[in-house]
């Protein structure tokens, strides 16, 4: 007998919840295959059989919370054990066939492979066949959304049906009487309620912001930023840097770069409280927070003093791309000294980051958009941001994290500063 264990999870994650069994009580389980998902405050992950054999029994359910180490399953390697398995292998194939003709979500094994674990369960609750989706995400790997764009039409179709039944009905069905008894003011439709346990990751981060404001004296100072300089430079070299690099240079790696020669002139913003001790950091792991499917993420970009402006191009668009597959590692959000969040990608013109403990500070960026300012006595349309830093007052002045911000706007409206500071 082999045991099935919950695994190290990672930094700071001790505890995850089941999300979905991928085997049951006499199937069969090979090497390295994977038995059952893992839901944790970062990321969803698969946990494989270290030995082949056939499950004997399941010890946590789905949506049991479970801790590092604990009892998950226990795999039967004995010979005796396996045989008894193959008998029953025709039903179980058979199975897949006659659920997906009756719009299963269970599909093909293949099927399954190519769906993110979201993906997964809301087709297995809403008895969606993955074989039928189509892919939005790389690969053709079906995300979340793609199985409610699923979900869409056949309840298009449902709602219309009843339309055309009633339409059809006897003169008595539409009568007044129903009508009459409905209560004044009430909507038509359906005003039923529904409640959804929160995700493991959901749970993380509401309990974490609250924390965040709980145990720092948080204070958020804004300034804003012409972008006429780096918006020029980007027109000027975006054909050269696409096509020696392969990719785009967007804004984000000038934050990057501005935010590391901020922090090397103050160097308490990169720093973090650990009982009575200021801990400071010599390197910069720049967290670049994401909105993924499950809610917000950080991966972090490490030792970006290093990084040229292509790496840092390249990193984030990697991270952005593994958020929306949700292919995250535990080691990609490890970490971090200092994060930047762009509410702008999604519109915000200003807003107060909360800090992402335990760094002590947070950059938040904003939508570009052009606005009348002075300019040498003159009033002139400039394309505006408006930034915030967000910082625990109780290791940061606000002397220091005004000037921090002042040093991020110096660099951003003269790119030129970043070169000679990288």
């Amino acid at each position: 007998m082999s045991n099935i264990v919950v695994p190290e999870l990672g930094e700071s994650v001790v505890e995850a919840r089941i999300a979905r069994w991928l085997k049951k009580p006499g199937d069969r389980v090979e090497v390295g295959e994977a038995v059952v998902e893992l839901e944790t405050e970062k990321i969803d992950l698969e946990v494989s059989a270290e030995k082949g054999g056939v499950i004997a029994s399941i010890a946590r359910q789905e949506g049991d919370d479970v801790k590092i180490g604990e009892l998950l399953a226990v795999v039967d390697e004995s010979a005796a054990a396996a045989a008894p398995a193959a008998a029953p292998e025709p039903k179980a194939a058979a199975k897949p066939a006659a659920e997906a003709s009756n719009g299963s979500a269970n599909g093909s094994p293949a099927d399954d492979a190519r769906a993110t674990p979201t993906a997964r369960r809301v087709a297995k609750d809403h008895d969606v066949n993955l074989g039928t989706v189509q892919g939005s995400g790389s690969a053709g790997r079906v995300m979340k959304q793609d199985v409610q764009a699923a979900l869409a039409g056949p309840a298009e179709k449902a709602a219309a049906k009843p339309a055309a039944v009633a339409a059809k009905a006897p003169a008595p069905d539409a009568s007044p009487a129903p009508a009459a008894a409905k209560p004044a003011g009430i909507p038509a439709g359906s005003r039923g309620e529904t409640r959804v346990r929160m995700t493991k990751r959901r749970e993380t981060i509401a309990r974490r912001l609250v924390e965040a404001q709980h145990n720092a004296a948080m204070l958020t100072t804004f300034n804003e930023v012409d972008m006429t300089a780096v918006m020029a430079l980007r027109e000027r070299q975006k054909e050269s840097f696409k096509k020696r690099y392969g990719i785009n240079l967007g804004i984000a790696s000038f934050f990057v770069k501005a935010a590391v020669a901020a922090l090397k002139a103050f160097p308490q913003l990169n720093a973090e409280i650990q009982g009575n001790e200021i801990v400071y950091k010599p390197y910069y792991d720049i967290g670049m927070a994401v909105g993924a499917e499950g809610g917000l993420v950080v991966p972090v970009l490490r030792n970006t003093e290093t990084m040229a402006f292509a790496a840092v191009e390249t990193a984030i668009r990697e991270y952005a791309k593994k958020a929306a597959d949700s292919t995250l590692t535990l080691e990609d959000l490890a970490g971090g000294t200092f994060t930047i969040t762009n509410g702008g990608v999604f519109g915000s013109l200003l807003s107060t980051p909360i800090l992402n403990p335990p760094q002590v500070a947070i950059l938040g960026l904003h939508k570009i958009q052009d606005r009348a300012v002075a300019v040498g006595g003159q009033v002139v349309i400039r394309p505006m941001m408006y930034v915030a830093l967000s910082y625990d007052h109780r290791i940061v002045d606000g002397r220091e994290a005004v000037q921090f911000l002042v040093k991020i706007k110096e660099f951003i409206e003269d790119p030129g500063h970043l070169l000679l500071e990288s």
